[in-house]
């Protein structure tokens, strides 16, 4: 995994909770949705195919280890998947989960409104939740 470097977009806007097989685990600093990132530890990867066939299967496992935790969450009607890479190359994908009547419903998040960032207790509060959840 060799000279991974997270993205300094990415760093900013979420805090980091775990390392998975493959990716960091990282959650989302918004108020608005419960909503995670997964980034693989590949150098220069920004797109799905540039992981071989091993380290594929090993981020689908992590997404589908996210996504049971998420639709566990309280209020979670739907998750959402993404991993686009417009703005921010480094593939990275989002697990979250929605609910109608959220701040972007029905529409996507990506680029619907201003985040609320949390206040520092509560983003650690909820990364050692998160952190307790995938042990």
């Amino acid at each position: 995994m060799g000279d991974f470097a997270l993205d300094p977009r990415l760093q900013a806007d979420s805090a980091f909770v775990a390392d998975g097989p493959l990716s960091q685990v990282r959650l989302m600093d918004d108020a608005r949705f419960p909503w995670l990132l997964l980034v693989p530890r590949v150098a220069a990867a920004s797109e799905w195919i540039d992981l071989d066939g091993a380290q594929q299967r090993l981020l689908l496992a992590e997404i589908n280890q996210l996504s049971q935790l998420l639709r566990g969450e309280p209020g979670v009607q739907k998750l959402n998947l993404g991993a686009l890479g417009n703005i921010v190359r480094q593939l990275h994908v989002h697990v979250l989960g929605r609910h109608a009547g959220d701040a972007a419903w029905p529409g996507p998040v990506w680029g619907s409104g201003t985040p609320q960032r949390l206040d520092a207790d509560v983003l650690q509060t909820r990364v050692a939740a998160w952190r307790q959840r995938l042990r």
